[in-house]
């Protein structure tokens, strides 16, 4: 089961590193994130919210493709292939967007509005929806950032543990706990 973390960290500049810190740990197999996104509060109040995937380019894209090769397979049955093409990239693209809108995996736009608008003017947040990682290396990449943890699915003790060791400097408790923190 993946394991949603809510981290407040003090600016949008800050969420951005933190986000990079996230990809850099993944590439180091520290951590596998299933989804990341973040959101800021402006100082004017406004939410403006961040995904690490952007779900309508890239099914807009897949359908341009889907849709050019079916309108290429049609256009050869009415001598015009190129024109079937055209036509089948253009409606593949518009309906695979349209899908792409529409669609969300991962963490959910509606908790990251909320929690956004709960952020102080200038501050941001970070979600992580990890699959796995390695807690205690985890933890020690992410303490210099001075997150505090705003949210997660983590049983009780799991949430207290983390939030102490980013607080503290500690390294996760048992070895048992931060296996469970992970999975």
């Amino acid at each position: 089961m993946s394991k949603l973390l809510v981290f407040g960290v003090d600016s949008s500049q800050t969420a951005e590193k933190v986000l990079d810190l996230a990809g850099d740990l993944a590439k180091q197999q520290l951590l596998e994130l299933a989804d990341a996104a973040w959101v800021e509060r402006t100082l004017d109040g406004k939410v403006k919210m961040h995904q690490s995937v952007n779900l309508t380019a890239m099914m807009a894209g897949s359908g341009a493709v889907t849709g050019a090769l079916w309108g290429t397979l049609i256009g050869l049955l009415f001598l015009n292939p190129l024109a079937g093409a055209a036509v089948g990239a253009g409606v593949g693209a518009g309906t695979g967007a349209v899908a792409g809108s529409l669609t969300d995996i991962g963490v959910n736009d509606e908790l990251i509005r909320q929690i956004g608008q709960t952020l102080e003017p200038g501050k941001a947040a970070v979600f992580f929806l990890a699959r796995n990682a390695t807690v205690d290396r985890v933890i020690e990449a992410i303490r210099p950032y001075n997150p505090t943890v705003i949210q997660t699915n983590l049983s009780v003790d799991s949430e207290r543990e983390l939030i102490e060791a980013l607080q503290d400097g500690k390294s996760v408790g048992a070895e048992s706990s931060a296996e469970e923190t992970a999975s």
